[in-house]
């Protein structure tokens, strides 16, 4: 029997990328590497070769701390090189195809079809294409059945592996939650089928039994009723069919970055960043990830102080960011900011915070946090009305926001910028027409201090109902919906001359595709690769998206596009993610039924809508 993958030769193309490549794309640096930190390992005493994939363009990748954390714990390992490979921009793609110029690593210039393992970290539904995109740019082929054993493994990890079915097709393992320990098993395990001499599908096998975070879908059946699913069951016997997520348990003895990378362009996130927690104690009803990313853990101030300390010694950047889903609710921030303070402010170094909640801990916040940015305050307040949220399952009062801009205005923040949603089951029109209602209020607290209004800038998004959430069974509003709803809040924005508040929306086609994807099972791969195939890419980018490119592509299938996002499910179909991890569905059921009865309108049997008796509604 052939090995899992031969040891053999790695192309390196760095002639034919400085000749025929660099030259011709506008920017350069993008793929050029040799980063300051960066990593280059001697392929010769490295028995396994891993590319680490991200699905869009360099200045996003390389604000993803996820990959960081992969790239220094693989290449802490013995015998083992990582590196990276990123999506390249619509003006590259043409020059490596004319070219017949593989997709190549940044640190070696190395073919990525070359490397044992391609590891894809995937964070958003409407990378699909560009992961498509990549494999074919390397000259893998793109359906996981048609591999064989002299290509690479295809592995993809980040919070989407928890939703896999519509990319099942195209990968052959997808890991499941917390990925830097993971990593190192993965890397175990391949070692010793590749010891035992065994084959792909014998690695993918084993890893499988032996790891339940492991989810390879070659190894399981799907029977359809119709829409419906009927069944899922493994296909080979020992194999469990529901998958858990992998847990790091203590995140002060985890891996984590010491010497990030700094990009030779400007990344997105340019700062240093520390994760202070890991998991939400919210349970926000349309939040994937305060779902699937428990329990919660806590990193100490001492560490957070420590790894601070480390990253600006080996970056010199001047601002740090603690990150997490809510680091308002970090139980020792005001002692971790404090400890940050007194090290980094002689530096002039600042700390950034990412959105907060609105608790009694955020209204002391601007008073302790006398080296922080002072430009603005971001706040997710996402529903204007205290009823809306209480469907959300985010009390927030209003009482307690107004209490936490003051404070803020009172120290000295000059602008607010808030997060809001719409499309919210039980939703009426003065839901959203208060939302500028509030965002001016918010705005006109700062006249008393300041003898100005504050600058406020409102970004409005629209639900799209996620796996693994309460709001998972819910269909989406239409896109007419939004529509109207985005001019009510315009409409309302002129008739009070709210200046001072600005207002920007996300587009509206991008999340009617994005639920349509997201809540999807295996059927959508036609799809996916048909609408590759005609030219999407970056759908992500407003500038590269084509919603009609899509709509072809479901009608190709004999499906259609705004059916698939409004679709709705009832609380006891088998989800096309019940077996992917996540929390237990009984759990999520109960939010989705206590949500119903909050809301009052919805009925089971059809999508969310506003109630018709209420005077205000659509």
């Amino acid at each position: 029997m052939d090995s899992i993958r031969p040891i053999k030769q790695i192309r390196i193309l760095r002639d034919r990328v400085q000749r025929e490549f660099l030259p011709k794309v506008r920017h350069p640096s993008r793929y050029i590497g040799g980063e300051i930190n960066q990593i280059q390992k001697d392929f010769s005493v490295c028995d396994i070769r891993i590319a680490l994939c991200f699905p869009d363009i360099y200045e996003v990748a390389m604000s993803y701390t996820g990959l960081g954390i992969l790239y220094e714990v693989l290449n802490g390992l013995e015998g083992i090189a990582a590196e990276r490979a990123f999506a390249p921009w619509i003006d590259a793609e043409p020059i490596l195809r004319q070219g017949q110029i593989p997709l190549f690593t940044l640190e070696s210039m190395a073919a990525v079809r070359d490397f044992d393992l391609v590891g894809f970290s995937l964070t958003n539904e409407l990378c699909y294409t560009n992961l498509l995109n990549m494999l074919d740019l390397a000259g893998i082929p793109i359906r996981a059945r048609d591999r064989t054993e002299t290509d690479p493994i295809v592995v993809v990890g980040g919070q989407s592996a928890n939703c896999a079915e519509p990319i099942a097709e195209f990968v052959d393992m997808f890991v499941l939650g917390d990925g830097e320990e993971v990593a190192v098993e993965l890397v175990r395990c391949l070692r010793e089928c590749r010891d035992r001499g065994l084959g792909r599908q014998d690695f993918l096998s084993a890893a499988a039994k032996d790891y339940s975070f492991m989810y390879v879908p070659s190894l399981y059946r799907v029977q359809y009723d119709g829409l419906s699913i009927q069944s899922i069951e493994p296909t080979i016997p020992g194999l469990g069919v529901r998958r858990t997520n992998a847990i790091v348990e203590d995140l002060n003895t985890c891996a984590a970055p010491q010497r990030p990378i700094v990009p030779f362009v400007e990344a997105i996130h340019d700062r240093i960043s520390i994760e202070v927690m890991r998991g939400c104690p919210g349970r926000c009803r349309f939040c994937q990830a305060s779902f699937c990313r428990r329990p919660i853990r806590f990193r100490s101030p001492q560490r957070i102080v420590e790894l601070a300390k480390a990253q600006y010694s080996a970056t010199a950047y001047d601002t740090i960011g603690l990150l997490s889903l809510s680091t308002a609710d970090y139980p020792q921030l005001e002692e971790l900011v404090l400890q940050l303070n007194e090290y980094f402010a002689p530096r002039h170094v600042g700390v950034s915070l990412p959105s907060l909640k609105v608790q009694q801990q955020l209204r002391l916040l601007p008073k302790m946090l006398t080296s922080v940015r002072k430009g603005g305050l971001t706040i997710a307040v996402e529903a204007a009305s205290e009823r809306l949220r209480g469907i959300l399952n985010k009390p927030i009062s209003n009482k307690d926001l107004f209490a936490a801009v003051d404070a803020a205005y009172q120290a000295g923040f000059q602008q607010v910028k808030l997060y809001f949603m719409v499309g919210l089951p039980g939703e009426t029109e003065d839901d959203i027409v208060q939302i500028v209602d509030l965002s001016y209020a918010i705005a006109k607290r700062r006249r008393p201090i300041s003898g100005r209004n504050a600058d406020i800038h409102a970004a409005v998004s629209w639900l799209v109902p996620k796996p693994h959430t309460p709001f998972g069974w819910f269909g989406q509003q239409s896109r007419e919906y939004f529509l109207k709803a985005r001019q009510l809040i315009l409409d309302r924005k002129k008739e009070l001359n709210a200046r001072c508040v600005a207002f920007k929306f996300h587009t509206v086609e991008i999340s009617v595709l994005e639920s349509a994807m997201g809540r999807g099972d295996r059927r959508l791969a036609d799809v996916i690769e048909t609408a590759w195939r005609r030219g999407a890419r970056f759908d992500l980018w407003n500038e590269c998206f084509e919603l009609e490119r899509w709509r072809q592509a479901f009608a190709h299938h004999g499906m259609d596009l705004d059916m698939a996002a409004q679709r709705t499910y009832m609380p006891d179909d088998i989800l096309p993610w019940d077996h992917l991890g996540g929390p237990e569905k009984e759990t999520l059921r109960n939010h989705y039924l206590e949500a119903i009865q909050r809301a009052g309108s919805i009925t089971l049997s059809n999508q969310p809508t506003v109630n018709p008796d209420t005077k205000s509604s659509f």
